[in-house]
């Protein structure tokens, strides 16, 4: 399953840098951006997974009419896939290179692996079940910084009420980065390149396949209370906004106290 995520992730990745040559964009639902890049790159993951397991079911962002994909398992184990073609899409719509394509496996509400590909570095962050986290075969591990004026911490560009005060002084403390894909905030956690990250409202499709890959990679992923944001029920909260920290462990009490008071 994870081979196939891989390929899946890589042939959805090449084909968007392919389609950055004549992107157009529109706006999704009065608020997000698309392209025509992000159901073409959908569509080429789908396939290949359906190609080796045409039973299972899939989560993905872009459905019909701006709603989200929603495709129950039919028959066996009931395996789910959640897809983001393409986390980023503000970036990549306007030319900027920073952007992911994100696949999870979940079983029971629990991902039991995921695959993270950024196709302009042609870096492949993998993680499973029993298995260790990986950046193109190499075995990665969070970081052992605290939080000091040189170690950076990703942000999220949307303003949240709940987080603004926390978020205000971890810009105070560290080095902070927004690089516009919350997969990727979670990519370099899990590489060590970051002690954490925070995304108020993330949908399943950001996060599923960085949980795994951050907690493999020994870190933490919990909400701004500590509490963790698994198993979700995929069948009725598929849509839901997850509240999200990351970090490497070490700092993972100092930011609750950070981004919990109000």
């Amino acid at each position: 399953m994870l081979e196939t995520a891989i390929v899946a992730a890589r042939l959805a990745g090449q084909r968007a840098m392919e389609e950055l040559r004549y992107v157009h964009k529109t706006i999704k639902n009065g608020k997000e951006l698309v392209t025509q890049a992000d159901p073409i790159c959908q569509k080429i993951i789908i396939d290949r997974i359906r190609e080796t397991y045409p039973e299972h079911g899939f989560i993905a962002e872009e459905g019909e009419e701006g709603k989200l994909l929603h495709i129950p398992p039919r028959s066996g184990t009931p395996i789910w896939w959640i897809v983001d073609p393409i986390d980023g899409t503000n970036n990549f719509a306007n030319g900027i290179l920073c952007f992911s394509v994100s696949i999870a496996a979940v079983l029971d509400g629990k991902p039991i692996l995921g695959v993270i590909f950024e196709p302009s570095t042609d870096a492949m962050y993998t993680a499973a079940l029993d298995m260790d986290a990986r950046l193109n075969g190499s075995r990665i591990t969070v970081s052992q910084d605290t939080i000091d004026r040189f170690t950076s911490f990703g942000v999220d560009s949307h303003p949240l009420a709940s987080i603004e005060i926390g978020k205000q002084k971890i810009m105070e403390q560290t080095r902070y980065r927004c690089l516009g894909s919350t997969a990727l905030h979670m990519a370099y956690v899990a590489r060590g390149a970051m002690i954490g990250m925070i995304a108020p409202a993330a949908r399943l499709w950001d996060i599923a396949a960085g949980i795994i890959l951050i907690e493999r990679a020994g870190g933490m992923v919990t909400n701004a209370q500590g509490q963790s944001l698994m198993p979700v029920d995929l069948e009725n909260d598929a849509a839901k906004q997850f509240q999200t920290l990351a970090t490497n462990q070490k700092v993972h009490r100092k930011m609750l106290e950070i981004f919990s008071k109000k």
